[in-house]
């Protein structure tokens, strides 16, 4: 029995010593603080004496007993402070509590003054019973007294604000009321019960929690005490969890003690079939979510943990913890703060009307949509309300807000709770229907409030992922656009060169070389068209997806020899026999042939047109140089390469120079340009050399 009352008491002592720790760690200098840190700290020191002379007798009884006495004190005044502002505007009351803080004190010192055994005093007892007595007496007083104080600090706390002081009532008054119940047997049968004794310690211990509560439920008293809701909830479930194996293992053990020749059988069958029920508790959604409602409830302020909930929240949005898409996701975190197992989620169209996007957890529904001016979709928007629809179903008519008009097939789906809307920037995108939840719960600020703001947020990841959506279209059309302004501009120069073959065919047509050169350009430009139309399919106008090795000697001759015609004639010059780049080599030649085509077109018949090619480092560089018209240097900056803008009036297209800056830079290339008004132009292209 000592070996219960020495873990009892030194359970007792450890929980006080972390109770004052937290409270220490952030107390805010407020009197009810320092009395409570006082008295948690008081009945640590109690509760260690106690577990020490219970473990080993080094302890004297004195001085537990004297221990005993300081926390009795501490408690009384810090009650006393506690029931100082109930007081104010009753002179009376005011007066009570002065006698009672005086006479607390004096008994408190004449008791100490006993348990110390001053000679003077010690002669003043008829015998050492009677200073037992008068000790037990003196206790017994303190245990009445904290009772009655109890007592007056829960009947004269606003009905409204006892849920602050509760759990302080219930705890404390626990203690007092086993002191009473301790104290007034030992005075009955003039001795100490042992057994009482050795319990105190374990039902001190209980009370801790309480008073824990109590501390985190008023900070003006210390600061918050973090009682983490995961660990209460797993606290709970594991001590829960303990007692029901304690109490299935007492009756295994009677059924194997009861049970005949089959009672090891049957115990051993009763207690697998215990942890099966444990097991299938513990995993049940439902008795989960009843137990957090419970512990919510009763013993936090507040029912969320506003960082966790946060937290969380973000975490599924931003596919932390799932791979579902976004649509159910959101359905998800939703459902999470609502304890729901599921919903349905409802998105605007184009045409204004609502309709259902996505599910999770549920079986796939085909309701009607919504008009954006349907009664239920505009209040919803207009005040941004989240609907009950549970409440709608059980209120009279006459108690409905004006205008709230639920679609009969709404009215008529039972398994739909909540209709918790998705605003952004005051525009309603969409709204989640959420399942009815998993324990019976009603909603008040807490919840709508919280419901509100993460459906906010989720809007707000529902309009961005619409805004990527959008621009991602956007994008694919741009690069059909694009692609479509390099073909039209190949397309042009393919119909110039087929144009002079028709226009000069009526007068060669009896030429051999010439009906054998019109073929080769009916061909070439058969096949470049063909190109052109697998481009268009794979919606690549740069050619970044067919790179092949190409010999820049070889496509800068027949660039060149194409144009052997022209005036002036344009000059080929290198001294290389072969340099291998990558790219695509009808795009390559396209542009080669726009570069030159431009220098011939700027340059007078008298002038020079010249194409160099040389090898520096692992680049091969070509230059185009004309002693043509020339640019100046803001025209280069800011018009050369502006796709659309032509100094060619309606003949040109404005296309040439852009594009072969696109696909010269797809190939890992660059290209500059030197120009002077009246001296001329060098086009130049660097490409890198293939590697082998």
């Amino acid at each position: 029995m000592f070996d219960f009352a020495a873990i009892g008491y030194g359970l007792s002592a450890s929980l006080f010593l972390l109770l004052a720790a937290l409270l220490l760690i952030g107390w805010r200098s407020r009197f009810q603080g320092l009395f409570l840190l006082l008295a948690v700290i008081s009945s640590s020191v109690w509760a260690g004496l106690a577990a020490l002379h219970s473990y080993s007798g080094d302890v004297q009884v004195e001085l537990v007993w004297a221990s005993e006495v300081v926390r009795n004190l501490v408690w009384t005044l810090f009650l006393l402070r506690l029931l100082q502002p109930l007081a104010e505007g009753s002179g009376m009351y005011s007066r009570v509590l002065s006698y009672v803080r005086f006479g607390s004190l004096l008994l408190g010192m004449l008791l100490l003054v006993v348990l110390t055994e001053i000679p003077l005093l010690q002669s003043s007892f008829p015998s050492a019973e009677v200073q037992r007595e008068f000790s037990l007496i003196g206790q017994l007083l303190f245990a009445v007294l904290g009772m009655a104080l109890i007592e007056q600090l829960f009947r004269n706390t606003p009905e409204e604000q006892r849920w602050g002081i509760k759990y302080l009532c219930f705890g404390l008054g626990m203690i007092f009321v086993y002191d009473f119940y301790l104290y007034t047997d030992a005075l009955l049968f003039h001795r100490l019960d042992i057994d009482i004794w050795s319990a105190r310690g374990a039902v001190n211990a209980m009370a801790v929690p309480l008073l824990a509560v109590t501390a985190a439920r008023n900070p003006d008293w210390s600061l918050p005490v973090f009682l983490s809701r995961r660990m209460v909830f797993h606290s709970t479930t594991l001590f829960g969890a303990g007692v029901y194996m304690l109490l299935m293992a007492m009756a295994g053990y009677y059924i194997k003690l009861y049970g005949g020749e089959w009672g090891t059988v049957l115990q051993i069958t009763f207690l697998f079939g215990a942890i099966m029920i444990l097991a299938a508790l513990l995993f049940s959604g439902q008795l989960r979510a009843r137990a957090k409602v419970f512990l919510n409830k009763h013993f936090f302020s507040y029912r969320y943990d506003y960082r966790e909930e946060w937290l969380r929240l973000m975490g599924l949005l931003a596919r932390q913890h799932s791979g579902l898409p976004l649509h159910e996701r959101v359905i998800w975190a939703l459902s999470e703060i609502a304890d729901s197992p599921g919903g349905m989620l409802w998105l605007v169209n184009d045409k204004g009307h609502y309709h259902g996007a996505s599910y999770f957890n549920m079986t796939a529904v085909e309701y009607p949509s919504l008009g954006r001016d349907h009664p239920l979709m505009r209040l919803m928007e207009e005040r941004q309300w989240i609907i009950d629809l549970e409440e709608y179903r059980h209120r009279d008519e006459s108690d409905l807000e004006p205008g709230l008009a639920l679609p009969p097939w709404l009215e008529q789906a039972p398994e739909m709770w909540l209709l918790v809307p998705l605003i952004q920037e005051e525009r309603m995108l969409g709204f989640v229907m959420l399942s009815q939840p998993r324990a019976p719960q009603a909603l008040n600020w807490e919840n709508r409030d919280l419901l509100k703001t993460a459906g906010m947020q989720a809007a707000s990841y529902i309009a961005l992922h619409q805004a990527a959506n959008a621009l991602a279209d956007a994008r694919q059309f741009e690069g059909f656009n694009r692609l479509s302004a390099f073909v039209i501009h190949d397309l042009k120069n393919l119909i110039a060169q087929l144009s002079l073959v028709a226009k000069n065919a009526a007068r060669h047509k009896h030429n051999p070389e010439f009906v054998d050169d019109a073929i080769r350009t009916i061909e070439n430009s058969v096949d470049k068209m063909n190109r052109l139309m697998a481009q268009l399919k794979t919606a690549d106008a740069t050619g970044r997806n067919d790179n092949t090795a190409i010999d820049l000697v070889a496509e800068l001759q027949a660039v060149v020899g194409g144009r052997k015609n022209a005036k002036p004639q344009p000059q080929f010059e290198t001294q290389e026999q072969r340099v291998m780049v990558l790219g695509q080599e009808d795009r390559l030649g396209a542009v080669f042939g726009h570069v030159l085509q431009n220098a011939l077109d700027a340059t007078p018949a008298d002038g020079t047109v010249r194409v160099l090619l040389r090898v520096a480092g692992d680049h091969a560089i070509v230059e185009v140089r004309d002693s043509g018209t020339g640019m100046d240097a803001e025209f280069v900056q800011t018009r050369l390469f502006r796709p659309f803008d032509s100094t060619k009036g309606l003949t040109g297209m404005g296309i040439g120079a852009y594009e072969c800056r696109e696909v010269v830079q797809a190939s890992g290339g660059q290209v500059s340009v030197d120009s002077q008004p009246g001296k001329g132009t060098v086009f130049r292209v660097m490409l890198p050399l293939q590697k082998n």
